[in-house]
């Protein structure tokens, strides 16, 4: 295999398997996280080195008191942030959001609600108040455990520290050393893992400018072109993710940030063979647990489980850091989900919360399958606690779901205060410069306005074509009475052999829309024989789909 220090790339570039990551490590500015930027966000924690405080120059990169120029690119001040967010609509002059190792080859709902803005102004505020809280306070505590979403070239994996330490560190850093390229590319990473594992869209302004003031100070270095690739990503630009990585690996074509970037966007720009090449390339030049992750969802996507399941447990053996060993089991929980194994993914999640009794990812997977295995109660409180703190689109919707399966008094009113929720992340979202299209789709087409939920699905396949954009598509043009068109994107969905209940679920329903019951009676017995726990209003509405069908032979 080749190695990052070896200028000649190995031969052998599509083997069947990751190979055994090399025992130097590498610097400390080019490592990174397990977790890939998927559909569903993950997360990766890190540690922090700390630097000794200097004096504040010309560019304080410090949260506390911005003086300059390029401290406020570095960081955004808390004026900057709102004003550009009052720019965009989405608060008032007081800052009050208003709207909405060994390698696996063996070598070495309704149309259109009406939002009820009288008692959600309260709790718009919170999340606005969550969502950019955590670029107000940087360092003052240690929660460092986000919501599902992280960044591909996030900063280096390290064990037991937070985030906002991190980038604190950082920052203490550049305040000795204001011309380094490296470090500001780093700050520029932090910026972005925070606002993936935070739900803070406002981080990713601030990670363009650090990434920027790199450049300056270094002209097409690496490391700052493969830190835009991963802002590009967190922010859905995958086209651009894809022209950022490919200009990094020019410069270093061992750079593991770089090469998990353009596995990342390939995969999600639908181009999934490239992808498998792409992994290939990834594990002979820089195998490790980043790449064995991406490895194992590009066989996920092909249906091709066991090789995936494979995969994901030797990542898991070879792991030492607590937050790989988090994700990497929380990914393995997920995948025994998806096949319905619900002890399974339980016996998974437990692992990862060993290892971070607070990982969000994890305590969302485990009342995902404690809620399809029948243990509602628990379940509630976990999505309850996880969007107490970090209140993105995933767990809004599935935490409203649960409450509307429940059905006690009051659970209606609850349902929807997590459904408009949502929306008011989505207009955060969209002023952080995040497309939020693929969000809008899928909360929409059940839980909001199903025209927008189209438009914002047409909008997302006009940009690229995945199983996830072509099934939300789908299945906004079944919510909106137009079933025949749905058809054919239902299918493309399903046509990769990906495993994924919901999938089959809306397939079935839209071809009994049609007329192609038996086909239908397919898919809707497929989708409860896989994972009969898929949601708690799908797999009711499906079963409730099944009988009719039964009843007309």
């Amino acid at each position: 295999m080749a190695r990052r220090d070896d200028p000649t790339p190995s031969n052998d570039e599509h083997a069947t398997g990751p190979t055994p990551p090399p025992e130097p490590q590498p610097p400390e500015h080019d490592r990174v996280p397990a977790a890939p930027p998927r559909e569903d966000h993950r997360e990766h924690p890190h540690e922090d080195t700390p630097t000794a405080p200097a004096k504040r120059g010309a560019e304080d990169p410090r949260d506390d008191a911005p003086a300059t120029t390029a401290e406020r690119e570095a960081e955004g001040s808390q004026d900057g942030t709102h004003a550009a967010a009052r720019e965009r609509g989405t608060e008032d002059p007081h800052g009050n959001t208003v709207t909405a190792p060994t390698s696996l080859d063996g070598r070495g709902g309704g149309k259109g609600r009406r939002r009820r803005w009288g008692p959600m102004a309260g709790m718009v505020v919170l999340l606005a108040v969550v969502m950019t809280g955590s670029a107000l306070a940087v360092g003052a505590a240690r929660d460092g455990r986000g919501a599902a979403g992280h960044a591909a070239g996030a900063p280096e994996p390290l064990v037991g520290g937070s985030r906002g330490a991190d980038v604190a560190s950082l920052q203490a850093h550049l305040r000795a050393q204001p011309k380094d390229h490296g470090g500001w590319a780093a700050l520029g990473l932090a910026y972005v893992e925070e606002a993936r594992t935070k739900g803070d869209p406002a981080r990713y302004p601030q990670a363009e400018k650090a990434l920027a003031r790199s450049l300056e100070l270094a002209p097409g270095n690496e490391q700052a072109l493969a830190g835009r690739a991963a802002l590009a990503a967190a922010r859905h630009d995958f086209a651009g993710a894809l022209a950022h990585a490919d200009r990094a690996l020019k410069q270093n074509p061992y750079s593991e940030r770089a090469l998990c970037s353009r596995i990342d966007a390939l995969v999600e720009l639908g181009r999934y063979d490239e992808a498998s090449e792409a992994a290939d390339t990834a594990d002979a030049r820089r195998p490790g647990v980043p790449v064995f992750t991406r490895y194992a969802y590009v066989r996920e996507l092909r249906g091709d489980v066991t090789a995936a399941r494979r995969v994901l447990e030797q990542a898991l053996a070879s792991a030492t850091a607590r937050g790989d060993i988090a994700y990497v089991a929380t990914q393995l929980g997920q995948l025994a989900w998806n096949q319905g194994e619900y002890k399974e993914a339980l016996g998974h999640y437990a692992r990862a919360l060993a290892a971070d009794d607070g990982y969000l990812p994890a305590l969302e997977g485990r009342a995902r399958a404690r809620a399809a295995s029948g243990d509602r109660a628990d379940a509630v409180r976990d999505l309850e606690d996880v969007v107490s703190r970090y209140p993105l689109p995933g767990p809004l919707v599935e935490l409203g779901e649960l409450y509307e399966a429940r059905a006690a008094t009051g659970d209606r009113a609850k349902a929807e205060n997590q459904y408009a929720l949502v929306d008011a992340w989505i207009a955060l979202a969209r002023a952080g410069g995040v497309n939020a299209d693929l969000d809008t789709a899928l909360a929409a087409a059940d839980h909001g306005d199903t025209g927008a939920a189209l438009r914002a699905a047409r909008a997302e396949w006009a940009r690229r074509h995945t199983v996830h954009t072509a099934d939300a598509l789908a299945w906004a043009l079944y919510r909106n009475g137009r079933a025949q068109e749905a058809l054919p994107h239902a299918r493309q969905a399903t046509a990769t052999g990906y495993r994924n209940a919901a999938f089959l679920y809306h397939r079935g329903m839209i071809e009994r829309a049609t007329g192609h019951d038996d086909d239908a009676r397919a898919h809707l017995t497929a989708a409860l024989r896989l994972n009969p726990g898929f949601s708690p209003l799908g797999a009711r509405a499906a079963r409730t789909a099944l009988k009719s069908l039964e009843a007309a032979r």
